[in-house]
């Protein structure tokens, strides 16, 4: 039997063992927007919670519209020219309309990357775009602290506009529950200190800080009172574009309106889409980091490995796909990695307990040590020199048929769930 995994941008063929029982995990088939442009148009007139985005733009003289950065593959191209042109209409002048990139501590994205991101659409020659650096002290407001005391700071530029704009993709998300909506401000356009402690042990060690959940989730309510310190500062209201697209990248839901509402709405439709319930589990599970843009680094790809430990049985394997193009992510991600190589999983969280706010991307490697706990895994990739290599914490397979080959060993019958789309599937045992 052969399959076809999501990995970089030309996927992967897979010979599964003749022998083995598969299953093959999928998201249910969601028909795709017949006419995506007249859905948003009309998305864009009908707010959820809030006036239309055209009644809104003629009460504001200047507009910020964040954007996510390249590890999200949100189709801009569809959406930002008819905002922008909204704008434009209500009488926003095209110098008082910022696109401002979320990047978070992830790096700037520039020339290629940027138009890839945001298309080649005409109107965005005469909008101003620009990137945010969480390290730039001065770039920000600081909002004093939440109740868990977490120091809020966020983009000045994004604080002070007179409509504030969120575009997000509403997907999966292995802390945060789900991506989008207020995850695009924070920690998409937070300073680092907020986004430092948004990610300490104390947050992610917490097992409601898990892929879909939300309702006792202590990181989606905090990045929520953020949002609230936000809307009460400016004394403005919020408010963002959702999407949901399929395995292909297509448009299969978008809405409009205020941040919170509209959010939980696509919420809801990402939740029945993604979450596929089973009845057990499985010795191996065969993962993907979703191929480009999330499996160009390590960092990212650790989703993959994460997302699917639920049917994942104890002392079982897990094998990931992932190309990682850009190696294994930022340098302080490395140096954490070889922290965690070092001195162990059981070291490595005891030191973190220890932390108000942790090192930079250090988060994925608590992610990573915390999936060691539960499962052998196993690595196929394709971008990752030796040295690279030993310092994921994984076992490194020179294909996928031969870490099946060697995960298989003694397992009778061979039983293997393959998920093609790695973490944009959630695969949860039913109790």
């Amino acid at each position: 039997m052969i399959v076809s995994l999501q990995y970089g941008k030309s996927g992967l063929q897979v010979t599964l063992p003749p022998d083995s029982r598969v299953s093959i995990i999928e998201k249910p088939s969601i028909p795709v927007l017949r006419n995506p442009a007249r859905t948003f148009n009309s998305a864009l007139d009908s707010g959820v919670d809030s006036p239309s985005l055209r009644q809104l733009a003629a009460q504001c003289r200047t507009a910020c519209i964040l954007v996510c950065d390249i590890t999200r593959p949100v189709p801009n191209e569809a959406l930002i020219p008819p905002i922008i042109k909204t704008l434009l209409d209500s009488g926003i002048a095209h110098d008082n309309i910022l696109l401002l990139v979320a990047t978070g501590l992830h790096r700037p994205n520039e020339g290629e990357e940027l138009q890839s991101i945001l298309g080649t659409d005409p109107i965005l020659k005469s909008i101003p775009v620009a990137n945010h650096y969480a390290r730039s002290e001065l770039s920000h407001v600081d909002l004093g602290y939440s109740s868990r005391q977490t120091p809020v700071k966020l983009d000045r530029r994004f604080v002070q506009a007179d409509l504030k704009l969120v575009v997000g993709l509403v997907e999966p998300h292995f802390m945060a529950g789900f991506s989008g909506g207020r995850k695009v401000i924070a920690p998409g356009i937070a300073h680092e200190d907020t986004i430092r402690t948004l990610h300490n042990s104390k947050f992610l060690s917490d097992p409601h800080c898990a892929v879909c959940e939300v309702a006792e989730n202590p990181l989606h309510a905090e990045l929520l009172e953020i949002i609230a310190r936000l809307r009460e500062y400016s004394g403005s209201s919020i408010y963002g574009v959702n999407v949901v697209i399929n395995a292909d990248r297509q448009l299969v839901y978008v809405n409009f309106g205020e941040i919170e509402s509209s959010h939980e709405e696509a919420m809801d439709f990402s939740r029945q889409m993604a979450i596929v319930d089973l009845d057990r589990q499985f010795p191996i599970v065969l993962s993907t980091a979703a191929g480009f843009p999330l499996d160009q680094t390590f960092y990212q790809a650790i989703k993959g490995i994460v997302t699917p430990l639920d049917i994942v049985e104890p002392n079982g394997t897990l094998i990931l796909a992932a190309e990682c193009k850009e190696g294994l992510g930022s340098q302080p991600f490395q140096q954490a990695q070889e922290k965690l190589c070092l001195n162990g999983t059981e070291a490595f969280l005891r030191a973190l307990s220890e932390k108000n706010q942790a090192d930079i991307d250090e988060w994925s490697t608590q992610m990573l040590a915390l999936a060691r706990q539960r499962a052998r895994i196993m690595l196929y990739s394709e971008g990752l020199t030796e040295t690279q290599f030993e310092l994921t914490g994984t076992q490194g397979i020179p294909s996928i048929e031969a870490g099946l080959e060697i995960a298989g060993q003694a397992i009778e019958p061979l039983e293997i769930a393959v998920i093609p789309e790695g973490p944009y599937v959630v695969p949860q045992l039913s109790t």
